[in-house]
């Protein structure tokens, strides 16, 4: 892959963390979070579906598909690990 490639990869995966920080709705480390956990999550996607062979909606050397996957599965289980009951925490930790 070259310089072009990544950063194709990289515009797709911020627009992604970007996308699902405005529908879920979070502050600024919010936004952190999911623009890390798109990134990680789509270069492990695009990498696990290249080592599958699998060849659906490829840019060039970029796996759309696998990318695409990887980050929207990082972004909702991140998602779903960031959510904290305030119910459950102890009475001075709140």
């Amino acid at each position: 892959m070259n310089i072009s490639s990544y950063l194709f990869g990289f515009i797709i995966a911020t627009l992604l963390g970007a996308i699902f920080h405005i529908w879920r709705d979070g502050g600024i480390g919010r936004l952190l979070l999911y623009l890390l956990l798109s990134w990680f999550g789509f270069f492990i996607g695009h990498l696990a579906a290249n080592s599958f062979g699998l060849k659906f909606m490829s840019v060039g050397p970029v796996n759309l598909a696998g990318g695409i996957a990887g980050s929207v599965v990082l972004l909702f289980l991140g998602h779903w690990i960031g959510q904290v009951d305030q119910n459950i925490l102890p009475k001075g930790k709140q």
